[in-house]
């Protein structure tokens, strides 16, 4: 392996020295760290286990993939309605924020089923060609779905930035003002800030909110931060004396359930294009530093496709058994390596010890919970919008003909199923006494229709 210094970048076989290596590491774990940590916020998952999981995946992921593709494994924002769908389902609430144990257990039963997908996918790729995925799961499928995980949580996030009080008070004044500083900070800093700064808008957006924050609390006394909920600790499976300084991460074993399974397992089907985006994206960058260091040969990281789908799978389950949510690979850091050229897998590797050597902390734990709701509220509202813009621009990329009948078919079925399941039932619809999750069953509507409507296409398309 080469461990010379190449000031053109660093290619995925390629270790940099020792000092550059932890540097570069820990760099993205920065990047990693705001996404992944929300998730874990938002859904009720406990966030050391969240942490310690997307570490973990991330290792798997590199052995599985050879070593040959630079991906950091994080927590989904596309999964989050599924989750709320089956603890509603289910009767479970979050008690100061945390998931009851047992919910956990159900959807990390579900997560690992979810894994099921996107190995499929890997599996279809492999045999058949890049193609096949796309002749299941088109734009006009993909894309919808996308729309309808971010709109169907604009309830969560709204309900988050501004406090359901009736009568006007001081603390829920700057509850709302804190939201809308982190949703305004975040969205300047996502457009304006660029190099380094300019990939951790999450993150600034968090510490500027927090700020706001403790300024209240320290001139007009209103408190908006949160303790770590006892629940936080006392589910680490071991700790040192009382916690305070060394806990092990809160592990639980999945638990059987159906329901979580008919909520998660086809949301998968939204990741499988951004997942797939992501090698196209690495293909380009990664060539473009081996021709600027004189390589001859090419680096065909879109070949590799199979066992990127086939790794997040495995991955998505991997997490599911220790108790973390489901994810994919984060675009958050690709773009770090895209800036900073450094593509190298070892650093991933060591990003990933670093997260889980973290996740053993309490008091860094400690500071994640106590960020206030409204700046988790704020950032929901751009994060949330976001993931539904994405879906549009699947669309846009695929150049999808919003002019034919099919199309337009599937595209409406999908939205009206997905988001007036949301709020005409609450997220699950009553379907021959069967609770189907709304996205879930859009997703699957949405596949089976596009099957019946594609009947004939190939022999109509031979004709002309």
């Amino acid at each position: 392996m080469n461990t010379s210094i190449a000031p053109v970048g660093y290619l995925p076989e390629e270790r940099p020295g020792f000092v550059r290596l932890l540097l570069y590491a820990i760099q993205q774990v920065i990047v990693m760290f705001p996404a992944t940590v929300t998730v874990a916020l938002v859904t009720g998952f406990q966030v050391s286990t969240t942490i310690f999981a997307s570490g973990l995946a991330t290792l798997c992921f590199i052995l599985i993939t050879g070593k040959k593709i630079p991906l950091y494994y994080g927590s989904s924002f596309a999964y989050l309605t599924a989750i709320s769908s089956m603890c509603a389902a289910e009767g479970f609430v979050k008690v100061d924020g945390i998931l009851p144990t047992e919910a956990i257990q159900y959807a990390q039963f579900g997560i690992i089923f979810s894994g099921l997908v996107s190995i499929a996918a890997g599996l279809l790729v492999r045999f058949f060609g890049r193609k096949s995925v796309e002749a299941i799961l088109p734009a006009t499928i993909t894309g919808p779905v996308a729309m309808i995980i971010g709109l169907t949580l604009a309830g969560n996030a709204l309900s988050d930035a501004i406090p359901n009080v009736t009568e006007v008070t001081g603390e829920s004044v700057m509850w709302t003002v804190v939201a809308l500083v982190t949703l305004v900070s975040t969205i300047l800093y996502a457009k304006y800030l660029k190099g380094f700064l300019g990939q951790l808008p999450l993150l600034l957006g968090v510490l500027t909110g927090s700020a706001v924050a403790a300024v209240a609390y320290f001139a007009g006394g209103i408190n908006l931060f949160r303790e770590m909920p006892a629940a936080a600790l006392d589910a680490s499976i071991w700790k040192l004396g009382d916690g305070s300084i060394f806990a092990v991460p809160a592990f639980s074993l999945p638990r059987v359930s159906w329901t979580a399974v008919a909520a998660i397992m086809p949301i998968a089907i939204a990741t499988i294009p951004e997942s797939t985006a992501h090698m196209y994206q690495l293909d380009i960058y990664v060539n473009d530093v081996a021709k600027r260091k004189g390589k001859k040969e090419r680096y065909n990281l879109v070949d590799l496709l199979d066992r990127n789908l086939i790794g997040d799978g495995i991955c998505d389950m991997i997490s599911g058994v220790v108790g973390g949510p489901a994810g994919t690979n984060y675009g958050e850091n690709i773009s770090t390596m895209a800036i900073t050229k450094v593509f190298s897998v070892p650093v991933l590797a060591v990003a990933a010890i670093i997260a889980m050597i973290v996740s053993f902390f309490t008091p860094l734990i400690r500071v994640i919970y106590g960020i206030p709701l409204a700046v988790i509220g704020g950032l929901e509202v751009y994060l949330f919008g976001a993931i539904a813009a994405q879906g549009i621009a699947i669309m846009i990329e695929k150049k999808v003909d919003m002019f034919s009948s099919k199309n337009i078919a599937i595209i409406a079925s999908i939205m009206v199923i997905g988001i007036g399941g949301n709020y005409a039932f609450g997220g699950n619809i009553p379907f021959f006494g069967i609770q189907v999750p709304c996205i879930a069953g859009a997703a699957v509507f949405g596949i089976i229709l596009n099957l019946i409507l594609s009947f004939g296409e190939k022999k109509k398309a031979e004709r002309e």
